[in-house]
Parts: C-alpha cells; sequence; structure tokens
C-alpha cells in the first residue's frame, strides 16, 4: 500500500498574543473594572441572602434552640467560604489590574488560548507545525507566526 499521498487533519493548540497599546490597556482596564463590580454585588446579594435566610429560620423557629443555632452557624458558615472564594478572586483581579499598568507599550502578552485544525503530511515537521501564535493589535490580526 502507498501511504506517500497520506495525510491526516490534526488539532492544534494556537496561542493568541496581543500588542500592548494605550487602546488595549484601556479595555482590558474597563472589563476588569467591571468584574470586579460585578463581584462586589454579588458579594453583597450573598450575604444579604444569608442574613435574610438566617432571619428566616429564626422567626420560624419561635424560640432559639441549639438545632436552630447549629442550623444558622452552618448558613453563616457557608456563606463565609463563598464570600472567602469571591473575595480571592477579586484580589486576582486587582493584581491583574496592577500588572497591566505595569506593561510597556508594544509588549505582547498571551491573551488566549484557541485551537485550530491542520494538516500533517509525510515529510512535514510536527514540531513546527505544533508551534503556531496569532499576534492581534487592537482586535486585528497583525501576524500569523510558524507553519499554518
Amino acid at each position: 500500500m502507498d501511504y506517500s499521498n497520506a495525510s491526516l487533519l490534526l488539532k492544534r493548540p494556537v496561542t493568541v498574543k496581543a500588542i500592548v497599546t494605550a487602546q488595549w490597556k484601556e479595555e482590558v482596564t474597563q472589563q476588569l473594572q467591571k468584574q470586579l463590580t460585578q463581584l462586589d454585588n454579588q458579594m453583597q446579594q450573598l450575604e444579604m441572602q444569608g442574613k435574610r435566610t438566617i432571619e428566616e429560620i429564626t422567626k420560624q423557629a419561635g424560640a432559639v434552640s441549639p438545632q436552630i443555632t447549629k442550623q444558622t452557624e452552618n448558613i453563616q458558615g457557608q456563606v463565609n467560604q463563598k464570600k472567602a472564594e469571591m473575595l480571592e478572586k477579586k484580589n486576582q483581579f486587582l493584581q491583574q489590574l496592577q500588572q497591566i499598568q505595569l506593561l510597556e507599550l508594544n509588549q505582547e502578552v498571551v491573551q488566549a488560548q484557541m485551537e485550530s485544525f491542520f494538516r500533517l503530511e509525510p515529510g512535514d515537521n510536527l514540531v513546527k507545525k505544533l508551534n503556531v501564535e496569532v499576534v492581534l493589535r487592537d482586535g486585528v490580526v497583525e501576524e500569523i507566526r510558524g507553519e499554518v
């Protein structure tokens, strides 16, 4: 059997890089600030829901009992755990905001990972075919690096 005309269609990771521009910094900063605001709103809602639930349980029970105390402590524990997770996320966003301010113009930063398909044929260099990057400047493809 002759395999000289054989080929495979494979999937590969593609790194998407952005060239840092004033516009890019502004867009990413606005995006992170929007996420921070949403996170703050979610934390407030969580706090209010937790209080309402505890008040409701206490009101329905009428009198405070060890069982009611345990139930309200469990709810408060869940609220605190979720709040801690949100605070961790908020700190990550704040760190990213700081890092963005430190980036120099025209520097390249990894923005995303994508996948693409490619054809592999006998004689191709697989390593070169797997190393593909797309470089964007303000959302527009400036360069495609590697063997397409």
